[in-house]
């Protein structure tokens, strides 16, 4: 399979200081070959974790961008019934020629254009892109895609340990965030330390579902024994 040679550091800074939206669309050809790809691990451990969940119909991968999760979806989800739901018209593109088969749409995850059909919403590495203002807005959107009983799963990294190298990686990227965004407009959402696990509890009760969460041991373990990454399975009654 053909893979993109990764973006340089100007395209980078080109996608930085656009909006969100205009910025995928910039990276979108090259966006698999670069960090922000969930990698295949996390996509198979995720998937062998929702296998004994189910069986599925109708899935959604929700800010589907170039489609990693739609291919968890058709692993789970009987006749192929995947849909994905993205903003980004170049990352649907790209989405589009791996997954020809998928229903592709192109929504704002805060104004979803579904009726509850789905039984299985999943998403990737998207939610660093919702305000936490923004974040109970979402879970309702998605809870109201879904069929009563249906699930909405999302692995979640542990937060690195205080004072670690990839502790202040992510505290400085979020600062520089927070300075480019006071100084230069469109704003471009992408924080990684605004989605804490105890919040999203919090926010998905709220929003109306259950919420479950379960050790991907295959992602390996901290030094204290708790998990790298845990699946949150969070129910719609």
């Amino acid at each position: 399979m053909f893979t993109p040679q990764g973006p340089t550091a100007r395209e980078l800074t080109v996608q930085a200081l656009s909006s969100v939206e205009h910025g995928y669309d910039l990276l979108a050809a090259k966006f698999d070959a670069t960090p922000f790809r969930t990698p295949e691990p996390v996509l198979s451990a995720v998937t062998e974790a929702l296998r004994p969940l189910g069986p599925f119909d109708a899935g959604l991968d929700l800010c589907c961008g170039t489609g990693a999760g739609l291919s968890v979806l058709r692993s789970l989800c009987a006749g192929d019934r995947v849909t994905g739901v993205d903003f980004s018209a170049g990352m649907l593109a790209e989405a589009r020629r791996a997954h020809p088969k998928a229903a592709l749409v192109r929504a704002d995850a805060l104004a979803l254009p579904f009726a509850p059909a789905f039984h299985l919403a999943v998403s990737f590495g998207a939610f660093g892109h919702f305000l936490p203002k923004d974040q109970l807005t979402l879970f309702r959107q998605t809870h109201a895609s879904l069929r009563p009983g249906g699930l909405l799963a999302f692995p979640l990294p542990a937060p690195p340990r205080v004072g670690s190298l990839p502790y202040w990686t992510l505290l400085g990227f979020d600062a520089a965030m927070r300075v480019r965004n006071a100084l230069w407009r469109p704003p471009f959402v992408m924080y990684y330390r605004t989605f804490r696990l105890a919040d999203v509890r919090d926010r998905l009760a709220r929003a109306g579902f259950t919420v479950e969460t379960a050790a991907l041991d295959s992602l390996g373990r901290q030094e204290d024994g708790s998990p790298r990454c845990r699946l949150v399975v969070a129910r719609k009654a």
